[in-house]
């Protein structure tokens, strides 16, 4: 099956892309709305959630509980999210039904009501969110890591805190939502059973008449690192350790992405063996690349027992620092086969090929085929990838622990 993608750039900004896999009966699409949390002004962290809720109450001729009903009759399987740059709706739907779903999404980031009766029930809502993550003590570590491994306003939580939450106001979503909800980098993956003519055509009548705004320049603060205890009556500790790496877009990605998976890609993993098998020190641990537009980190995570924390900490420093040293043929082989795997099953869904493609377009901008991929995979080697490992050794790394004792780090921060 031979993979084309379709691109097109309105006269506004707004990027449509669209990828015919004619062989399903769905469709899917995916929103990158420039929205992000990075753009939370000083103080009202969570805005951009907020915003999200509040559109997602009523727009166009449809209340919030018709633009509810409608998605169900269509047979709509939707998600909302808010990321560092972007506020994503997505969704998957028997392909017949693709242009009216994306009709009622027009709507949403067109014409949303903005009712002032519905902003108390959104607040609750996004209250919710900041309290559960009191109850995820894993969660709380990796959004803490990386709050201190990226400057402000890329490490933010996009969730904020329940003092900024009490802090919005309805004046706040009425200047938000028209600044940032725009077709200036707003990108548009489809994916699926599509005519690309027809699509193309009903996308310009849907947004067309958009008109783009300046957005306001983003200012940066200094990376925070170092180690970080959150003290915490419990009978677990959880770690975070993050270090720099190559972002999605640096050539050296896929090299990086291997020496990650050689950590952490399944079962037979470095860390998997080494800290859980081994000895049993966890019930949890994996690595990942984490990447922002221009810059890029791996993350990892453990969780374990108090009596265990320091070895757990001490084995997961060192299997980093001995990565630096190579990987092994046999390694190589099992990362590979794991990855061909996972590109396989996105064949089979549309909902993983129009996300991959917006993202590749945000980071990119070009989409990269499954085949481009596999080629990547392909060509990676074991020289390949300890070649960038002796340019690129795991090594400043920032820590962040919750739990009852605090951690030495002699090994992670000078």
């Amino acid at each position: 099956m031979t993979q084309e993608i379709h691109i097109e750039q309105f006269d506004n900004g707004l990027m449509l892309l669209a990828e015919p896999m004619p062989w399903l009966e769905s469709a899917a699409f995916t929103f990158l709305v420039p929205a992000g949390c990075s753009r939370d002004p000083r103080g009202r962290s969570g805005l951009a959630g907020f915003t999200c809720e509040m559109v997602q109450r009523g727009a166009g001729t449809r209340d919030s509980r018709q633009f509810i009903e409608d998605l169900e009759m269509l047979g709509v399987d939707g998600s909302a999210s808010v990321s560092n740059a972007h506020t994503s709706f997505s969704g998957a739907m028997p392909a017949e039904n693709l242009e009216e779903t994306l009709s009622i999404y027009a709507d949403v980031v067109l014409r949303p009501h903005l009712d002032e009766e519905e902003f108390e029930d959104s607040r609750l809502v996004c209250l919710q969110e900041v309290r559960a993550l009191e109850d995820d003590f894993a969660q709380k570590v990796m959004l803490e890591l990386r709050r201190r491994r990226y400057p402000d306003p890329y490490g933010r939580s996009s969730q904020g805190t329940e003092e900024s939450l009490h802090a919005i106001e309805m004046d706040d979503i009425r200047r938000f939502f028209p600044a940032f909800y725009q077709p200036r980098g707003f990108i548009l993956g489809v994916a699926g059973k599509l005519d690309w003519p027809r699509l193309r055509q009903r996308v310009a009548q849907l947004f067309g008449g958009w008109r783009p705004a300046p957005p306001p320049e983003i200012i940066e603060t200094p990376i925070t690192g170092g180690y970080h205890h959150i003290p915490h009556e419990t009978s677990q500790t959880h770690i975070g350790v993050a270090y720099p790496s190559v972002s999605y877009a640096d050539e050296d990605y896929f090299q990086a992405r291997g020496a990650v998976g050689i950590l952490s890609d399944g079962m037979s993993s470095r860390l998997f063996t080494e800290i859980r098998e081994k000895r049993g020190l966890c019930y949890s641990v994996y690595a990942s690349c984490h990447s922002l537009q221009d810059r890029g980190s791996v993350v990892c995570y453990a969780g374990t027992t108090t009596d265990r924390a320091q070895e757990t900490l001490d084995v997961l420093l060192h299997e980093l620092v001995r990565l630096s040293s190579g990987i092994e043929p046999d390694e190589l082989h099992r990362l590979k086969a794991r990855i061909k795997s996972v590109l396989i099953m996105q064949q089979e869904s549309s909902m993983s090929r129009s996300g991959a493609i917006a993202s590749d377009w945000y980071f990119l901008r070009r989409a990269r085929t499954l085949e481009e991929i596999g080629r990547i995979v392909d060509g990676l080697t074991q020289d390949s990838i300890n070649r960038y490992l002796a340019s690129h050794p795991p090594q400043d790394f920032t820590v962040v622990t919750l739990g009852d004792k605090q951690l030495e780090t002699a090994l992670a921060v000078p």
